[in-house]
């Protein structure tokens, strides 16, 4: 599969006249629990020769592709990239700890990584994560009866506040990595075990009755964040530096051309 994609981001290349800085794995398959039907969730950060931007008109500024063949492909152009960075936009942030990476060209990723740790924003993530974990939680947890793949739907995001309550950094993107830290009670991590298995197996569609202990841990966690989120670190952000990347990019993949 890693030809396939790496032939479809040459094509997306071509049609849109840009150039790919970074392209990767997100979704389950990034974060380790991918099952055996799950698609290939393809990100990329984009850059498009300097006149496309000295323009007075509002462009588009996000590629998508028609899912096909259990390939979902679609990037953001770099300004767009940029100002989620400043503001810690968790997904953004994820696919920098992608472990699946496709394409990394002209540095630009590792700048950014670079960055990220002088300039993230623990609350401002810290809130996302708790907001998907609630969400999450009341409309799929809810019930007498559940579906297995939706337990990580909660889980991830309450570990990650987890991590960021221990570390005031960003989460890995690997469940596995967020699990591990977790310090989490012998029955829970049983618990979890089993539905690890079963998902990677393909059970995952599986109605089944909902699992008392990790309700109860999800409950109480979310409840703990709630209370603790707002009195998380917050940092400013250089929009200098962001501005200068983005000159610097423009500089270095289109001059030479």
């Amino acid at each position: 599969m890693t030809d396939t994609i790496l032939e479809n981001l040459k094509q997306i290349e071509q049609k849109h006249d840009i150039r790919i800085l970074y392209a990767l794995e997100s979704g389950s398959r990034a974060w380790g629990f991918a099952s055996r039907d799950s698609d290939y969730d393809v990100r990329f950060i984009y850059i498009h020769p300097l006149d496309w931007y000295l323009s007075i008109r509002d462009k588009r500024d996000v590629i998508e592709i028609p899912i096909s063949d259990d390939l979902d492909i679609s990037g953001w152009d770099i300004r767009k990239a940029l100002g989620l960075f400043i503001k810690s936009n968790p997904p953004l942030l994820e696919w920098l700890g992608s472990p699946i990476v496709y394409q990394d060209d002209f540095g630009f990723a590792d700048i950014l990584r670079d960055m990220l740790r002088h300039s993230f924003s623990p609350q401002r993530c810290l809130y996302h994560y708790l907001h998907m974990a609630k969400g999450n939680f009341r409309e799929y947890l809810k019930g007498d009866l559940v579906r297995v793949k939706k337990y990580f739907y909660v889980l991830r995001p309450i570990l990650a506040c987890c991590w960021i309550e221990k570390y005031n950094t960003m989460p890995p993107t690997e469940f596995e990595r967020l699990y591990s830290d977790a310090s989490l009670s012998p029955e829970l991590v049983v618990e979890i075990n089993q539905l690890l298995e079963r998902k990677k197996a393909g059970d995952e569609l599986d109605m089944e009755p909902k699992i008392e202990i990790i309700n109860t841990f999800l409950d109480e966690r979310i409840e703990h964040f709630s209370a603790s989120a707002k009195r998380t670190e917050t940092r400013d952000k250089d929009i200098v530096l962001l501005d200068d990347l983005f000159r610097e990019m423009l500089q270095k993949v289109w001059v030479k051309e």
